[in-house]
């Protein structure tokens, strides 16, 4: 973990929700941020007392979804350039370096934003290949040429110019049991699911077959995943299968609407 002890200007802003398992080890890992801002939904855990202990900003949130949430603690940053972390990542010492090297150049040198490269840890072991790593994500940006997209899930950060790569890991520590994350991806696809629907995209029998077969193939044959061993395996099986859910239920609301429409109004 980072042991630097310089303050840059960015304000580190996270979403919260029954985090204190996780937090301070996450905050302690970004000791260099000028400020801390957490919005949270609704915690009935340590997450609060353990903000506080870091000096954090504690705003109250009722859920409104990942985009949103985030866009939140963004805009209530006192700096305008902001590092957003999720409760259960770690900035490793090597990706403090670098985040260290944007701030001693002249900021009109800088990227509008950057991605960092994150390290996700499944089965109790570091993926090295696969979907598992390298996973690049824009974590670090200037919120004035950058913002969230409003999506519930699978929000992306939205760049009106440069965005760069920094070396060193961002490290995905999660500690959730395999149950937990099958339901968070079964939530997730129900969300997808709804959105593409509601944007007019339709999907096929096909396509329920060959998206799964595709992301498999390319994340643990193209990008090696097999030698992560049981554990890429497993991720990218998940993954695959996110996929699947994600059309199949995306199919069901079609043939929902269809019947529906095909029944007609009720007769008297």
């Amino acid at each position: 973990m980072s042991s630097s002890s310089a303050t840059l200007p960015l304000s580190l802003a996270l979403i919260t929700q029954n985090a204190g398992s996780e937090l301070a080890a996450c905050l302690a890992s970004a000791p260099f941020a000028e400020e801390i801002i957490i919005v949270d939904s609704g915690s009935t855990d340590e997450t609060r007392r353990i903000a506080e202990q870091f000096g954090a900003r504690f705003i109250e949130q009722p859920w409104l979804g990942f985009g949103l949430q985030k866009n939140i603690a963004v805009k209530a940053a006192r700096n305008d350039w902001v590092l957003c972390l999720d409760a259960d990542e770690r900035i490793s010492d090597a990706l403090a370096q670098t985040i260290a090297a944007v701030f001693s150049q002249p900021e009109n040198e800088r990227a509008a934003a950057y991605a960092l490269c994150r390290r996700n840890r499944f089965f109790e072991r570091w993926l090295s290949h696969g979907e598992g790593y390298p996973d690049w994500t824009v974590r670090l940006f200037d919120r004035r040429r950058a913002r969230w997209s409003d999506d519930a899930v699978h929000e992306k950060v939205l760049v009106d110019g440069k965005t760069a790569r920094l070396r060193g890991d961002l490290l995905h520590a999660s500690a959730e049991s395999l149950d937990t994350y099958l339901a968070k991806q079964n939530r997730y696809t129900t969300v997808q699911a709804e959105r593409l629907f509601a944007a007019g995209v339709r999907t096929s029998a096909w396509q329920m077959l060959a998206s799964p077969l595709a992301r498999f193939f390319r994340f643990y044959i193209v990008k090696r995943g097999f030698l992560d061993g049981a554990a890429g395996f497993a991720h990218i099986a998940i993954g695959a299968f996110a996929s699947f859910l994600k059309h199949a239920k995306l199919y069901a609301l079609q043939k929902r609407t269809i019947e529906k429409t095909h029944r007609g109004p009720p007769t008297s």
